[in-house]
């Protein structure tokens, strides 16, 4: 069952299921769940290695960072077509066990040609959210830093959600070197 926004907006006050909403959000979002923005923009560079119990992701470096006092002009950052980055929300989320969050472009995103690569967000994660994002169209994309750029929606989970314990927890957007995963 999706949460509709009434409980969200109780869940947001008693628990800080989502912290860093904009007014928008607060005030009259829309659907069923909660517009999120884009916060970082990260470029990737080296090898990653996916293994059986050990991985390594490319290393990131923060390209681009909302900056709430900035303008709306100059705080901006451009997808070129082709290349792949990785974006951070500037919200952050705190699930119970017993949610989880499924997250969905925006409309504009994908009308732009800039395609999301996300997966769920697992009961009991907390902090930023990271997915990947490419420009798929033949144009550059600007996108204004703090814009709008994905939809959560939060649904229960039926019996018993167990604690994510993930070394991704927190908000970390890659790996520091070769590590075990858990």
């Amino acid at each position: 069952m999706i949460l509709g926004i009434k409980k969200l907006h109780e869940l947001v006050n008693n628990i800080a299921l989502v912290e860093g909403l904009c007014d928008r959000e607060l005030n009259s979002p829309e659907g069923a769940g909660f517009d999120l923005r884009l916060g970082t923009v990260y470029e990737l560079d080296g090898e990653g290695f996916l293994g059986v119990t050990e991985r390594e992701t490319p290393k990131s470096t923060a390209v681009a960072e909302y900056d709430a006092g900035g303008s709306e002009d100059e705080n901006f950052f451009v997808f070129k077509p082709g290349k792949y980055y990785l974006i951070k929300t500037v919200e952050k989320v705190n699930l119970p066990t017993a949610l989880s969050g499924v997250i969905f472009p925006r409309t504009t995103m994908f009308r732009s040609g800039l395609a999301l690569f996300n997966g769920i967000v697992q009961p009991g994660y907390s902090g930023e959210l990271t997915f990947g994002i490419c420009n798929l169209g033949g144009s550059n994309i600007k996108v204004s830093m703090g814009a709008r750029i994905v939809h959560i929606t939060f649904h229960e989970v039926l019996g018993e959600g167990n604690q994510y314990q993930g070394q991704w927890q927190g908000g970390r957007v890659s790996t520091e070197e070769k590590e075990t995963q858990i």
